[in-house]
């Protein structure tokens, strides 16, 4: 870390408010040049929106803008447009990728900065028929890869990569920006396996040496301590701690994010006991081929009527658990579903057995994003069950049931305040927040007799989280329906779940009722990771 009597970054009295909703309130805080500052907070706490706000994001101008000030270097900023954040040196690295799947790593790493040459033909008509300086390419490649630290095929194309891959092409091509001076990080390691966080924590490091100042956004928080300097914990759109690395913990930086300590959560006594309930899902010696997880060897009894948790580190296994059951990527093992063995690799029988599943990953696998919501709640249940169809002659002649649709998808929309113009509305023009709503809307309009559920409280707000959770325990309630919950978020399982799995190594390293202290649960985490 370098020393500068003037911060590179000083973000002062930072305010924002969506449309009356206040999301940030006085954010204050510096970083120095060479610095790495961790940015610690629950999902809805304000993180991404100040780094919208930092990088000239549209949105925040078309939402009216901020009050406070930016100053970069001394000097006060306002940009308009990420194009004016990266001509003045700061980068980021977004949760979702950017890159263009046809296209080489080195191809996206370059992406309309690339070295032309002139040719005969350019020179009489013009430099648009210039050529592209492949070998300057290659080197300029070259040394953006090797300012990460990390080595990469820099010719392999993005639909060949592993997901690792894809998101050190993305940090490549920032650091390809000769003028790079701030690096943000909003999530990097989510996709990651152990091994490339490592990697790219030693990666952070490398730059900061280099004089490169990085934000760094993580729910991992064993990293922001480990390659942090600076650590700046928000809650509820506030600054609630900011303090160096050196003089916190996991611990501490857990309960400054939920504003209470973990172990004495109200919510957590609601939970109940189903040791006499027979069991309805036995996985055995489950194994699943999925990108940036380890399921080696699970073994896990879900029993009927409760609401079992699955948590554990990232890449550690717990996502890759429902993909391989649900057939969503390659498994083995033995899966069996209220006494009958359900097939590995076909999802369409496990839909037909009456599992659902809501995806972490809704914009690829949870939603038709140019369909309306109705269409999007009742198309499932219409292809699999045959619901909201009416049908002549015995069923040769089938029609949509509109007025179904519409009463099914509106009683969703009322029941998780799904916010839209009307059930007619496209999905893709919904937040992120109640997208995620419309795809518990058409897991329960399967009526399924058991729901897996992903990450569901991913990238939404503090109130609809609460929302979201409250109709889980309801719909297990009401209709008895079995519930696996799969999160990242410890305090959010604690909140919901009866009992809680933790996956460590691709394996359970224990189970746990909800009630187990923050520390038991912690010592399951790190049991066994390589």
């Amino acid at each position: 870390m370098t020393n500068n009597s003037t911060p590179l970054l000083q973000m002062q009295n930072i305010k924002k408010d969506f449309f009356g909703n206040q999301v940030l309130t006085d954010i204050n805080f510096t970083l120095g040049a060479g610095q790495v500052l961790g940015l610690c907070g629950e999902n809805g706490a304000g993180k991404s929106t100040l780094m919208k706000i930092l990088f000239g994001m549209d949105v925040i101008r078309e939402t009216g803008g901020y009050s406070g000030d930016v100053l970069l270097d001394g000097q006060k900023i306002q940009f308009n447009t990420p194009f004016d954040a990266l001509e003045a040196g700061i980068g980021m690295v977004h949760q979702e990728f950017s890159l263009i799947p046809g296209f080489t790593a080195t191809e996206n790493i370059l992406l309309n900065r690339e070295p032309q040459k002139k040719n005969f033909v350019s020179e009489i008509f013009g430099e648009r028929l210039n050529t592209l300086d492949y070998k300057e390419m290659d080197r300029r490649s070259a040394a953006a890869i090797e300012k990460m630290g990390v080595k990469i095929d820099a010719d392999m194309t993005v639909n060949n990569m592993p997901v690792g891959h894809k998101q050190f092409t993305e940090i490549a091509r920032e650091l390809s920006k000769d003028q790079l001076k701030l690096l943000i990080l909003d999530e990097p390691t989510a996709v990651l396996t152990e091994r490339e966080a490592e990697a790219l924590l030693a990666s952070i490091r490398s730059m900061a040496a280099k004089g490169i100042s990085v934000i760094f956004i993580t729910h991992r928080l064993h990293e922001i301590l480990s390659v942090c300097d600076q650590v700046v914990v928000m809650r509820d759109g506030y600054v609630v701690r900011d303090v160096p690395a050196q003089e916190t913990s996991v611990s501490d930086i857990t309960k400054w994010m939920v504003g209470r300590d973990i172990k004495g959560s109200a919510a957590v006594a609601e939970s109940r006991d189903h040791v006499d309930a027979k069991t309805i899902l036995s996985i055995q010696h489950l194994w699943v081929d999925m990108p940036g997880e380890i399921v080696r060897d699970v073994n896990l009894d879900v029993k009927e009527g409760e609401i079992l948790g699955i948590g554990g580190l990232a890449g550690q296994g717990k996502l890759g658990i429902p993909n391989g059951v649900m057939g969503l990527y390659e498994a083995g093992g033995t899966v069996t579903f209220a006494g009958k063995e359900i097939p590995l690799n076909n999802p369409r029988q496990c839909l037909n057995e009456s599992l659902a599943f809501v995806s972490e990953d809704r914009r690829e696998v949870g939603l038709l994003l140019d369909e309306s919501l109705e269409w999007n709640v009742a198309f499932p249940a219409m292809q699999i069950q045959e619901k909201f169809l009416k049908k002549l002659l015995g069923g040769c002649v089938k029609w949509r049931d509109e007025k179904a649709i519409h009463g099914v998808t509106q009683k969703y929309i009322d029941a998780l305040q799904i916010k839209c113009t009307s059930s007619k509305q496209k999905a893709k023009e919904l937040s992120g927040g109640n997208q995620q709503k419309v795809c518990l809307a058409k897991a329960f309009a399967l009526e399924p007799k058991f729901l897996f559920v992903s990450e569901p409280t991913r990238g939404i707000d503090v109130g609809a989280k609460t929302l979201v959770l409250d109709a889980l325990k309801q719909f297990n309630r009401d209709s008895g329906v079995t519930i696996v919950m799969i999160s990242s978020e410890l305090e959010e399982l604690r909140q919901t779940c009866d009992r809680i799995a933790i996956i460590s190594g691709g394996q359970v390293a224990g189970i746990l009722p909800a009630a187990a202290s923050s520390e038991e649960f912690g010592m399951l985490m790190v049991s066994q990771v390589k």
